[in-house]
């Protein structure tokens, strides 16, 4: 299901484009697909959104550029852990969404690629906020976040404390469910220490579930508010 959902999205891929390149094991599939592409002859330039994704286009020979003033990304194509019927997303499961934001805001077109198990009736019931948050007091921002209603934990890997490429820490924020997305967007950039978080709003234009049928793709003007 990711595989057919990946490589489904390479056909919005045309000659000449710049690409943001997502995060994920979905993605995975876009950028080996991708790579197939280049190899034959396609010509792109991708914007990588990891130290992650990076090492994978490089393995896959697929040309990267920087992200500047110049540059106008065609397509981010990119993964997500939760997608509500608005096409809201949650993501940060990888530990990349300050850059996946990033890309996604100065993209012309963002296509999200998903198995079926990521489609959700509201944001946050089965997968926490992922909250990049400043390790200068930490500790303060954390209480901060819990005091807006939820519990929080330090994500860790192999008992040390995970760092972004950003050198940031990560809080796994976890509210049982998301009832305004909008109105908790405003609170977390609201508290001194936070970063930026998980919540995609209004970013997406279109979703691609790859399911055990195929795929459908979900737009944006059609999904019902």
């Amino acid at each position: 299901m990711k595989r057919s959902a990946g490589e489904k999205a390479v056909e919005w891929i045309e000659d000449g484009m710049i690409i943001g390149l997502g995060t994920g094991s979905t993605v995975k599939y876009t950028i080996e697909k991708l790579g197939e592409l280049v190899k034959n002859g396609l010509h792109i330039k991708g914007i990588p959104s990891s130290q992650q994704t990076k090492k994978l286009a490089q393995q896959h020979n697929i040309p990267l550029i920087d992200l500047t003033a110049e540059i106008d990304i065609d397509i981010t194509i990119d993964g997500a852990d939760e997608v509500d019927s608005n096409l809201y997303l949650i993501k940060g499961g990888g530990g990349a969404l300050l850059r996946e934001k990033i890309i996604a805001y100065h993209s012309k077109k963002v296509i999200i690629v998903v198995d079926e198990s990521k489609i959700v009736k509201a944001l946050g019931i089965g997968f926490p906020l992922p909250v990049e948050i400043t390790r200068f007091g930490w500790h303060a921002t954390k209480k901060a976040l819990e005091q807006i209603g939820c519990t929080t934990e330090l994500r860790t890997i192999m008992d040390e404390k995970y760092l972004t490429d950003n050198a940031n820490y990560l809080l796994d924020c976890d509210f049982d469910r998301i009832e305004d997305p909008e109105a908790l967007d405003i609170a977390l950039h609201a508290i001194p220490g936070v970063v930026e978080h998980g919540l995609f709003i209004n970013l997406v234009d279109e979703v691609i579930v790859g399911s055990r049928q195929g795929t459908i793709t979900l737009e944006r003007e059609t999904v019902p508010a």
